[in-house]
C-alpha cells in the first residue's frame, strides 16, 4: 500500500474525510468479497481499488465537494464526473490498472440509472457492484455536509430496500449477512446518530 501514499495524501488535502472513508469502504468491501469466495490477487486488487475509488474527487472544486446544502445541476454534474476523472488519473499507471473497475463503476446501479456509463445488472463489473454497496453504506452512516448520518440499522434498511434496483441483490445479501454477523465497520458518527 506504500504506492498509494501520494494519492491518499492528495485525496485527504482535497477532503480530510476521504482517507477514513476509503479505509472503511475497503474493509467492508473485502468482507463482502470474502463471503462471495474471493481470495488472493483478487482481494489485493479490491484493496487497491477501494483505496482509490474516489481519487477523481481531487479534480473537483472544494466548494462543490464540501457544499453544506443541496447541489445544483451543474454541481451535481461535476460530482458525477469523479469516476471518469479518477479513471484518467490512474489509467496511465500500470501498477494501478487493477483499480480501474472500482474507480469507474462504483456509482453504477443495478437498474441502469447510475453513472457514468448507465450499465445495468451483470454488465456492471462485479468489482463495481461490491464497492457500490460498501460505499453507499459508508456514505449513509458517516453522513455528508448536506445531511446527518444514519444509524447502521437504518442504512441496512436502505440497502435492503434498494436491493434489485440500486444494488445487485446477491451483493446486498452478502453485505447484510456480514452486517448481521458483526463484520462491518462504520463511522463513529453513526454511533451518535
Amino acid at each position: 500500500m506504500a504506492r498509494l501514499a501520494p494519492y491518499a495524501t492528495v485525496m485527504e488535502v482535497c477532503d480530510p474525510a476521504l482517507g477514513a472513508h476509503a479505509a472503511r469502504v475497503a474493509a467492508n468491501a473485502e468482507v463482502v468479497a470474502i463471503r462471495m469466495g474471493w481470495e488472493g490477487e483478487r482481494l489485493d486488487a479490491l484493496r487497491l481499488g477501494a483505496a482509490l475509488h474516489d481519487v477523481g474527487k481531487v479534480n473537483l472544486r472544494p466548494e462543490v465537494l464540501r457544499k453544506p446544502g443541496r447541489l445544483d445541476e451543474d454541481e451535481l454534474a461535476e460530482i458525477r464526473a469523479h469516476p471518469v476523472e479518477g479513471m484518467w488519473l490512474i489509467a496511465g499507471v500500470p501498477t494501478l490498472a487493477p483499480a480501474l473497475p472500482y474507480v469507474l463503476f462504483h456509482h453504477e446501479r443495478w437498474d441502469g440509472l447510475g453513472y457514468p456509463t448507465r450499465r445495468s445488472g451483470a454488465a456492471i463489473p462485479l468489482e463495481g457492484r461490491i464497492l457500490a454497496v460498501a460505499d453507499a453504506f459508508d456514505a449513509m452512516t458517516a453522513g455528508r455536509p448536506y445531511r446527518p448520518s444514519l444509524a447502521p440499522a437504518e442504512a441496512a434498511g436502505e440497502i435492503e430496500r434498494c436491493s434489485g434496483t440500486q444494488f445487485d441483490p446477491d451483493v446486498a445479501d452478502a453485505f447484510l449477512a456480514a452486517l448481521d454477523a458483526g463484520e462491518i465497520v462504520w463511522s463513529s458518527a453513526a454511533a451518535a446518530a
